[in-house]
């Protein structure tokens, strides 16, 4: 999977207004590629520990089960903060672009 490139930015380049915003949205959508990984890695866990990811030796126990649940939850809930701030973000971007009048 390829990631979009971001230009070398130093102090003597001169970036537009609409340049600005194109590297806004590029940051926003690599956050939201950053995201969708984690997504697919917890729900990797749950498979794993399930046991229909991989067969394993030995079955996981109901502790160990209701551990990893308990840790994708909090993973999960911060990703849901992740993405409420990745919304704001959005927001003041296409506002930007788009004012009103």
């Amino acid at each position: 999977m390829s990631l979009p490139n971001v230009p070398n930015i130093t102090p003597t380049i001169t970036v537009s207004t609409n340049e600005a915003i194109n590297l806004l949205l590029t940051s926003i959508a690599m956050e939201e590629i950053s995201i969708s990984h984690i997504i697919n890695s917890e729900a990797e866990r749950i498979q794993l520990v399930l046991g229909t990811l991989h067969e394993s030796g030995t079955p996981a126990s109901i502790e160990e089960i209701l551990e990893v649940n308990r840790d994708v939850r909090q993973t999960l809930s911060d990703v849901v903060r992740s993405e409420l701030l990745l919304h704001i973000k959005l927001v003041t971007v296409l506002n930007a672009k788009n004012p009103v009048n």
